[in-house]
């Protein structure tokens, strides 16, 4: 019989290139992600317990991870050290191969306000308007408009 930690590191396993793809679109420096990464991981464990299946685990494990990027941005922006701020050409997360295509968009996503970035990256993952929703705490009428403007601002800036 499989132990809930098991359980949990059976499900972060198999979900780990959500806390990696989350971790990369917020924060350049590598000690930072790591921190990030550690972070999310802790907050997904200690909020385990409370998992109750009502939702894949990574719809919540997407919601752990942007309230935890969210709040560590926030925390970070306070301190006396220099805020994190969006990268630049750095864009693949560390073990992705990407095109130039792909690198064009995700630098186009990091120059998007934090909540859109969150709306289109759960978009590109599958999500439909009802999940994203749930997890963005929105209407999903709202949820449609945003990603609709999201897109043309990803087109505008890609384009151009």
């Amino acid at each position: 019989m499989l132990t809930p930690e098991h359980i949990f590191l059976q499900q972060v396993e198999a979900n780990m290139g959500i806390i990696r793809k989350i971790v990369h679109l917020y924060v350049e420096h590598p000690d930072d992600r790591r921190d990030l990464q550690q972070e999310i991981l802790y907050q997904a464990w200690k909020a385990f317990p409370g998992f109750q299946g009502l939702s894949k685990f990574s719809t919540w494990l997407y919601r752990i991870s942007l309230n935890t990027v969210l709040t560590f941005r926030k925390r970070e922006s306070r301190s006396t050290t220099a805020p994190l701020e969006a990268v630049g050409p750095d864009i693949a997360a560390p073990d992705d191969s990407t095109s130039d295509n792909a690198e064009r968009l995700y630098h186009a996503i990091r120059q998007l306000k934090e909540t859109d970035r969150a709306l289109i990256l759960l978009h590109f993952d599958g999500f439909g308007n009802d999940e994203i929703a749930d997890i963005a705490g929105l209407s999903a009428n709202h949820v449609a408009v945003k990603l609709h403007r999201i897109k043309t601002e990803l087109t505008k800036r890609i384009n151009a």
